[in-house]
């Protein structure tokens, strides 16, 4: 496994298959006009994300929520391997009580059909409640991704 695993505090697991080739995927997944189309969990709209995708460069996301105040997110890569993996650190600019920055790995893998499947490991949560709420984010967002990739 990743890097990530080794974290102390709560882990996050998730796996989404999507209908398209890794370089694809990963193309989805590393540039910002593409990340603002997906990212974010229902209710949430990406409304400016800046990435500079290399190893110790930093992302920033301003998340807007259906009703409330904008907030950020953002942290830096720390590796980087095109169409395969995708390591970086998540936190919030405005943390709440629990929030702790985690780690997240992106894994793409092509299975014989030619798809990809997605494989996400977050970990360092502080409380188990803060990993559920990242659950869900995540799988929205996954959902939002696949449904991106199948037009």
């Amino acid at each position: 496994m990743s890097e990530a695993t080794h974290a102390p505090g709560f882990t996050l697991q998730l796996m989404k298959m999507l209908a398209a080739s890794p370089a694809d995927v990963f193309e989805l997944l590393s540039e910002a006009d593409q990340v603002m189309r997906w990212f974010g969990p229902h209710g949430y709209t990406a409304t400016h994300v800046d990435l500079d995708l290399r190893v110790d460069g930093t992302y920033r996301i301003t998340m807007r929520p259906s009703e409330g105040a904008d907030f950020h997110i953002g942290g830096a890569f720390t590796q980087i391997v095109p169409a395969e993996r995708l390591v970086f650190t998540f936190v919030y600019e405005e943390p709440g009580p629990d929030d702790v920055e985690t780690m997240v790995t992106l894994t793409l893998r092509e299975p014989a059909d030619g798809s990809t499947e997605l494989a996400l490991d977050q970990s360092g949560f502080a409380t188990e409640d803060r990993r559920e709420l990242h659950r869900q984010g995540w799988s929205d967002s996954f959902e939002r991704l696949a449904a991106l990739v199948a037009g």
